[in-house]
């Protein structure tokens, strides 16, 4: 099975700015949609039912306090010139307090023989780009500045993720709530 840790999405404010971004913004790309929009703090790839348990085993160790990050302002990867995908980052503060959490995660994950392949950049993917759609300095530069609202962080997912046609359907193996 297909695996990550993450950060769901739950805040109505925050989901309906997103969508209404999506909806504003006029690229050739696909929107995430609202019920799958997160924060990966480490994907995992493919691994064993037998794997899954040590890592819920692993994962349940870790402690945390619950936190608020501010969605705001948007990107592209690898960059607006040739975008893969579009991005709403966070403010500086919550953004830290995400990466603090990411390396949690991936210290109680390393014994398991899992290291992040990229430093965590805290962001929520919000389109993905299957074909070339050149340069959207200019689109994203408007949009810049938004604020999407605030996220309160309480817990985070070991989720599995089945790739469709339609796209990924995603469902909960565990869930780790803040202390």
């Amino acid at each position: 099975m297909r695996v990550f840790v993450a950060i769901e999405i739950t805040s109505n404010e925050v989901i309906n700015s997103i969508r209404k971004f999506q909806d504003e913004t006029k690229i050739n790309a696909k929107p995430v949609e609202s019920k799958n929009l997160h924060f990966t703090l480490q994907f995992l790839g493919e691994i064993s039912k037998e794997m899954s348990q040590k890592i819920i085993e692993s994962l349940q160790k870790i402690e945390f306090s619950s936190f608020n990050v501010n969605l705001k302002e948007v990107g592209a990867f690898p960059k607006p010139k040739f975008p893969r995908v579009i991005w709403v980052g966070t403010d500086e503060d919550g953004g830290n307090m995400l990466i603090q959490l990411s390396k949690k995660v991936e210290k109680a994950l390393e014994p398991l023989g899992f290291f992040a392949d990229k430093p965590f950049k805290p962001h929520i993917t919000v389109f993905r780009i299957k074909k070339k759609i050149g340069d959207i300095s200019g689109e994203l530069e408007n949009k810049k500045m938004l604020n999407f609202g605030i996220q309160n962080i309480t817990n985070i997912k070991l989720k599995k993720s089945k790739l469709t046609s339609s796209g990924p359907i995603y469902s909960d193996l565990m869930e780790i709530s803040a202390k």
